[in-house]
């Protein structure tokens, strides 16, 4: 089995979503310090005026506060009227915004909560089925260091495989984890392009654009645009 195990982000870019669907699992790492100035609660989309940001404010931020005590605002009314505008005549449109509201106005608020109802209700709308747990309901090793806390989940799902993004070379050995039975896998993301509303394209944008712009069939051929290294 392939364990994958990451922050929460909320509509992020493909290349979060090759890390999802090469996994068997996806752990969605909320017990740990939020990033206030990171992308959990942020993102790119293209507007007819160019690339413009959305933002949904998490109230109380902060960097001494795990993500799984943090919530989002129930105020979003700019962030949709943004994606309206921007997508308002985006070829699948009708099929996708309604995706997004209703994960925009998801009822339970916690930042994994919505993140997570975000990317279960992508893979349905795609058809395929994904496996999701929140690390702040599991029993595991939190005292260990961080790439020994993600051995011992490996461990708990019997896992013979991690796979993570490429920033993590900077951060873990294939060694470090092959001493306790586990390989460690990276997902490098090839180059993706589809058809956008521009002369040029703009890559690493929310999913958003992505869905917009793409069938289903085709998003699902976008999502094998990776490789194991």
């Amino acid at each position: 089995m392939k364990l994958a195990v990451m922050q929460p982000y909320l509509f992020p870019y493909i290349g979060y979503f090759h890390l999802i669907y090469a996994s068997d699992l996806f752990v969605i790492y909320d017990d740990v310090s939020y990033i206030k100035s990171g992308n959990i609660n942020r993102n790119k989309v293209l507007s007819p005026s160019g690339v413009v940001r959305f933002t949904v404010p998490v109230l109380g931020a902060s960097q001494n506060r795990l993500i799984c005590d943090l919530s989002f605002s129930k105020d979003v009314s700019k962030v949709l009227k943004m994606i309206e505008y921007s997508y308002s005549d985006a070829p699948y449109f009708e099929f996708v915004y309604p995706v997004i509201l209703k994960v925009l106005k998801h009822e339970e608020r916690s930042i994994a909560s919505v993140c997570l109802h975000g990317f279960e209700a992508i893979f349905s709308y795609l058809g395929i089925d994904k496996k999701f747990r929140k690390a702040s309901g599991l029993e595991y090793d939190r005292t260990a260091s961080a790439q020994d806390k993600l051995v011992s989940l490996c461990h708990k799902f019997d896992a013979e495989f991690y796979v993570n993004a490429p920033g993590g070379r900077q951060l873990y050995t294939k060694v470090g984890f092959a001493v306790h039975g586990v390989k460690l896998m990276f997902v490098d993301s090839l180059p993706v392009r589809y058809q956008q509303r521009t002369t040029e394209f703009v890559p690493n944008l929310s999913i958003i654009d992505v869905l917009m712009n793409c069938s289903p069939r085709e998003v699902v051929r976008l999502l094998s645009q990776y490789e194991f290294n």
